[in-house]
């Protein structure tokens, strides 16, 4: 029987390129990903002060007196204590165009962190349904 001896191979110099020497760098891609995890915490906080835990936030509890002319909506809206808001309603039609759109202002009585309200949109046909689109502070 046969020994036989396994050994590295050997190149012709300057035929494949520059040989790697097997030194891992890891300088760079550890320097990158602090890069990349800093500019996500950046987007997360910054998106989240945009879009995230609104102190004026609305709830929808319903819509009445539904005619041709108009829409009464009822809806919540929690603002800071004894705050104010400026709140838009949309109606909408079965086929969800839009018929008729208000931007109104309530308040909070005293200390009340939580307004009731109820307002009436005018609409140009007869509408399906009533939302608040969008509540922001008043002012």
């Amino acid at each position: 029987m046969s020994e036989t001896r396994a050994t590295a191979p050997v190149f012709p110099p300057g035929r494949y390129g520059r040989r790697r020497d097997g030194r891992r760098r890891w300088l760079m891609p550890a320097l990158l990903a602090v890069l990349v995890g800093t500019a996500a915490v950046f987007l997360v906080v910054r998106l989240y002060g945009q879009y995230g835990d609104p102190d004026y936030d609305a709830q929808i509890v319903g819509w009445s007196d539904v005619t041709d002319k108009q829409v009464t909506i009822r809806f919540k809206v929690r603002v800071p204590a004894g705050g104010s808001a400026t709140c838009g309603l949309r109606a909408r039609d079965y086929g969800g165009a839009e018929v008729g759109r208000r931007t109104v202002t309530v308040s909070a009585t005293g200390s009340a962190t939580i307004i009731d309200a109820s307002e009436a949109v005018t609409t140009t046909a007869k509408a399906a349904v009533g939302e608040v689109v969008r509540c922001a502070a008043a002012g």
